[in-house]
């Protein structure tokens, strides 16, 4: 557990040095949220891709996975809703107008777990060959992808329809065919550094079309989040002959491959980076006249309560695959929140969204990711108590 509690000081670290940050001059500030945001997405590219370069789809069980989607779409609707009609019917002032549009928006930071934290943390934990991670890299990425996907509907509730969230539909399901037609198939060199060069390929395409678009309307710009690109050219790479990320080749001396030691050292150090670049890619958090600390701390209290309620509801299915411990264990280790959610947050600060509503949500993010190594530490301590 030395990891989980390291990985935990450094999302702190990172998230008091956003703080910091966002205290500097604006256009100064603005220049080195631009570098973190870069640097966020491109170690995010790298895990993701061994994410997908891990992922395992079996084509004959395509109803399973309908239901997994399917419970992750709901684990996701339940947190984004609870917070979302607390935001309006809480949260709005007295005599004030309610704004459905908004707080559905700046609701959906609730919706998805964080692929990227959970994956290092589990895997720090040592829990990567268990049925929760297993189950849980599925849930994950699924919810990511609902969040991805409903954020063009909500957008379009703000600037209406446009032709650009079109794109962005089509060039997701482009990339979730091939994800589907090449599984595992194309032979391109899996070593770190190649890994690292692919991420930052994905990075930049990302951010030129994104740069491209703004010159065309610079509302509603294109952007393609590379969390489902990087995923993708995980799961259509092929392994070297004879390994297996979840066999026990790693302890009879394979060295091929993601999962060799040297990889896995480079991969520990990538995922520590990450979590204090998550941490500066936080927000700023301010505290306004309309509530002082001890109001505000309530908020931000219940609004994570819900959150972490919504994704409970993965307890009540999966009975005839794992205990109620296991499922138990599969919901905490859902709750971490992280790059996706403050996307989120970004993206309505962007819409003009903010007041008590955008605070609370900024900090009940910031304390889940303040808590994320306590909950491993109890799913750890569930599974643990499975396996005795």
């Amino acid at each position: 557990m030395k990891k989980v509690l390291v990985f935990s000081v450094l999302l702190v670290a990172g998230l008091i040095g956003s703080q910091v940050i966002a205290g500097l001059e604006p256009e100064r500030a603005a220049t080195i949220g631009n570098v973190v945001r870069i640097a966020t997405m491109t170690l995010l590219g790298f895990i993701m891709i061994h994410v997908g370069y891990e992922f395992e789809i079996e084509k004959s069980k395509l109803r399973s996975y309908a239901v997994d989607y399917g419970v992750a779409a709901t684990a996701a609707a339940f947190p984004w809703l609870f917070c979302a009609a607390y935001f309006v019917w809480v949260l709005t002032p007295a005599g004030g107008e309610t704004n459905w549009s908004d707080a559905l928006l700046a609701g959906r930071f609730a919706a998805p777990t964080s692929a990227g934290i959970l994956f290092a943390m589990l895997a720090a934990a040592g829990l990567s060959a268990t049925w929760l991670f297993k189950k849980a890299r599925v849930l994950a990425i699924f919810d990511d992808l609902d969040t991805v996907l409903l954020m063009i509907p909500l957008k379009m509730l703000i600037v209406g329809a446009r032709w650009q969230l079109a794109v962005i539909v089509v060039v997701m399901a482009v990339l979730l065919w091939v994800a589907w037609r090449w599984l595992h198939a194309v032979r391109w060199p899996t070593s770190w550094p190649w890994v690292l060069g692919y991420a930052v390929v994905i990075t930049a395409v990302s951010e030129a079309l994104y740069s491209a678009s703004k010159v065309i309307d610079d509302v509603v710009p294109i952007h393609i989040e590379v969390l489902l690109p990087a995923f993708v050219l995980g799961c259509i790479l092929a392994r070297p002959q004879g390994a297996d990320p979840h066999s026990d080749d790693r302890r009879e001396g394979h060295q091929e491959g993601p999962e060799s030691p040297e990889e896995q050292r480079v991969a520990t150090l990538i995922s520590g980076a990450f979590m204090v670049l998550v941490g500066l890619s936080m927000p700023k958090i301010a505290v306004t006249s309309e509530s002082g600390w001890g109001s505000l701390a309530f908020h931000v209290l219940v609004i994570t309560l819900l959150a972490n309620l919504g994704k409970m509801f993965p307890l009540f299915c999966y009975r005839g695959e794992a205990t109620w411990r296991e499922r138990l264990a599969l919901c905490i280790g859902m709750w971490p929140r992280g790059e996706v959610g403050a996307g989120v947050l970004v993206v309505s600060l962007g819409y003009g969204i903010g007041g008590t509503m955008v605070t609370v949500a900024t900090l009940s993010l910031a304390l889940n990711l303040v808590l994320t190594g306590v909950f491993i530490v109890w799913v750890k301590r569930l599974i643990a108590v499975r396996a005795g």
